[in-house]
């Protein structure tokens, strides 16, 4: 790979709130504190929408079913979410942010890109920058959050799990390969459990796996995807931090261990994917008028069935909608992924333009 030249780097920091919802239910709850929590769901149904670090020892995770969350935990404590609390907590975190950059493309209600390669503080050092928000933002909200910093997108993302929780970490552009090379391949962003599973497969383990594969062989493998995966192994990554950018669709999916069969196990499913979706829907605060149903069957074809109404349908409405679509016509298969989303948002979209990429050094300076 052909030496970059270091003035062309970026800043790039990735804030990401150590289990907002639960660690927000425990802050309001001092009960709460240093016990295992999950938000969403109950000890028969549902999905775990967020679990604290204390319901992650006993193997509970986010989008596990809430009734499989109590058995691997017996005390568990399930708290209702509270959407309007979480996205007041946000505001003020964002309000951190934009005290040093106007740069910023948030990814949910507890997560960030910003980009500070120039900033409000004239500050050199991205590291700094990034313990200085962190800083302000415990102050603030009395929460946690961890930090990634390096020269694009992906690279910080990757970097702010690496000292989970409350901490922060940075990959600098001499040391993103060979870092990179020694990654598992579950650990890239981007790259879900099947494709993983899949790479691995065909001997893909960890990246320097990834790097001896070539363009072309990626592409035939995975598609368009060949070449962002081309990319990303070599350190390489373009995407701006959109500070204005537009949703279009909005859907959540699963892929099933177990082909399903029977119209209880379908029901079951959908059920589940539909409140991961009503989740996100709260979460983003978009509507939108088409609802989408995604078929993949066991054999790998895949068909879509949709609905488009006048008006932007409730949550209740939608799940309505899903049981209509899944049902509307026989299913000849049996089925491996069933997915839902909403598209025609009501989001008016924006033209976004972006000048040549800014050249300020990279700072090593600092640490976490």
């Amino acid at each position: 790979m052909e030496e970059i030249s270091p003035n062309a780097y970026r800043k790039i920091i990735h804030v990401d709130m150590d289990a907002f919802y639960a660690s927000v239910e425990q802050m309001d709850h001092p009960e709460w504190r240093g016990k295992p929590l999950v938000v969403g769901g109950n000890e028969s149904r549902g999905v775990v929408a967020a679990a604290s670090y204390e319901a992650r020892k006993f193997g509970v995770y986010s989008a596990m079913a809430s009734s499989i969350a109590a058995r691997k935990c017996p005390n568990l404590i399930f708290a209702k979410p509270r959407f309007d609390r979480y996205k007041e907590l946000s505001m003020q975190i964002r309000e951190v942010f934009y005290e040093y950059t106007d740069l910023v493309e948030p990814l949910s209600l507890d997560e960030a890109f910003l980009d500070v390669t120039e900033n409000k503080k004239g500050l050199t050092s991205a590291i700094l920058i990034a313990k200085q928000i962190r800083a302000k933002i415990k102050e603030k909200t009395g929460l946690n959050a961890s930090a990634g910093v390096s020269y694009n997108k992906f690279l910080a993302k990757i970097a702010s799990d690496l000292n989970k929780p409350n901490g922060q970490a940075y990959i600098l552009p001499e040391e993103a390969e060979a870092f990179l090379e020694k990654l598992p391949i579950g650990k890239f962003f981007g790259i879900g459990k099947v494709t993983a599973e899949k790479m691995r497969k065909i001997g893909i383990h960890n990246g320097a796996d990834l790097k001896q594969f070539s363009l072309q062989f990626l592409s035939k493998k995975f598609g368009k995807s060949g070449l962002h995966y081309f990319n990303i192994v070599r350190g390489i990554h373009l995407s701006e931090v959109q500070p204005h950018r537009v949703r279009k669709s909005l859907s959540a999916e699963n892929t099933f261990e177990k082909d399903l069969i029977t119209d209880s196990e379908l029901i079951e499913a959908m059920h589940a994917i539909y409140l991961e979706l009503a989740k996100r829907i709260e979460r983003s605060g978009v509507k939108g008028r088409t609802v989408t149903l995604k078929i993949k069957y066991a054999d790998f074809s895949q068909q879509t069935r949709s609905k488009t109404l006048d008006q932007y349908p409730e949550n209740d409405t939608i799940w309505e909608i899903a049981q209509e679509l899944l049902f509307q016509e026989n299913l000849p298969k049996a089925i491996r992924l069933l997915g839902l989303g909403i598209s025609n948002l009501n989001i008016t979209e924006e033209h976004q333009h972006f000048g040549e990429q800014l050249k300020i050094p990279f700072s090593k300076k600092s640490s976490s």
